[in-house]
């Protein structure tokens, strides 16, 4: 591999992968749609993402009867590792090929391993999107990039790691959308939200009204599309007056009217002097514009940031922000 790929925070131009980047959106998607298929249903759909690890993105163990699988990307190996707890397994390769046929060979697999899942082919969050049976649009595989996007993946899990930290309320794990292809953590105000009126591609109106069913504070790590590169968000729902006009650190960082939140390029953050504090800023500074927009319960849902080994001291009232 090239320097730039084995770098903490390696360079990720959209261009350069767009192409393996949409058949590794519609297979997570396959993936996804397996672990939504057999974990039953959790409050905002926390039962449907994929999680970074030291290796790729993974299911997290999911029940079949007496048993469970776990399906994981490797993108150090490039292969799809499917392991089961009465120790059998499959390793599938990772190499360019259709949706098609990456679908077939996932089905099958589990299928050889005596795991009988049905699941929808509908792509979710993807306009005119094609059925996973039918996708031989879709066939790159760039494994340069694929490891590249996973290194981001794994830096930013790191970071929203930490800022997950700070807060006491209810907030959501670090997890990865397979549906909108993105790395996530969301925070609650504990208030009920009104019920969401916007509709996503191929996903269910009550799907959606259940995930935004109270005030939320969301920030995240989405690695481009046709018309943007990669980068780091925050957005509110309800989006309260004043957020968007607030002031936030870095000066990278900028409210988009067109995605209605605020954004942070992902080269400003991998060329900044100490990447994880300029990406910390953005985290806090926007949270904390929701918060104050919204009028927020900050002394009770906040607390220091956490330490290794460090018990969180209860004692002290004014542990949170004042």
């Amino acid at each position: 591999m090239h320097d730039s790929a084995m770098a903490v925070w390696p360079e990720l131009p959209y261009g350069a992968w767009s192409e393996t980047c949409s058949t590794l959106h519609l297979w997570s998607q396959v993936v996804g749609k397996i672990r939504l298929a057999q974990t039953p249903w959790q409050n905002h759909s926390w039962h449907v993402p994929l999680y970074v690890t030291a290796k790729g993105l993974t299911t997290s163990p999911i029940p079949y009867g007496p048993r469970s699988f776990e399906i994981q990307f490797d993108f150090n190996q490039h292969v799809l590792d499917i392991g089961v707890s009465d120790g059998r397994g499959k390793r599938l390769p990772l190499q360019p090929q259709s949706v098609a046929d990456f679908y077939g060979a996932v089905m099958a697999a589990l299928a050889d391993l005596g795991i009988l899942i049905a699941i929808s082919e509908h792509p979710c969050e993807i306009a005119g999107a094609i059925a996973f049976s039918r996708d031989r649009l879709h066939a790159a595989y760039d494994a340069e990039y694929a490891n590249r996007s996973w290194r981001v993946l794994l830096q930013a899990d790191r970071v929203l790691e930490r800022f997950r930290t700070g807060f006491i309320g209810k907030c959501s794990p670090v997890h990865f959308f397979w549906g909108s292809f993105d790395l996530a953590v969301t925070r609650f105000s504990g208030r009920r939200a009104p019920l969401f009126a916007g509709k996503v591609p191929g996903v269910a109106a009550q799907v959606m009204q259940e995930a935004y069913s109270h005030e939320v504070s969301s920030a995240g790590f989405w690695p481009g599309g046709s018309t943007a590169d990669a980068l780091f968000y925050s957005y509110a729902y309800p989006s309260p007056d004043g957020f968007r006009e607030a002031k936030v650190e870095p000066r990278a960082a900028y409210f988009s009217e067109r995605l209605g939140e605020f954004v942070l390029p992902y080269d400003a953050v991998r060329n900044a002097a100490d990447p994880e504090a300029f990406l910390l800023e953005f985290l806090q500074d926007t949270y904390e514009a929701a918060a104050r927009s919204a009028n927020w319960d900050r002394l009770v849902l906040e607390c220091p940031q956490g330490m290794p080994g460090v018990c969180r001291d209860v004692g002290d009232e004014s542990v949170g922000s004042q």
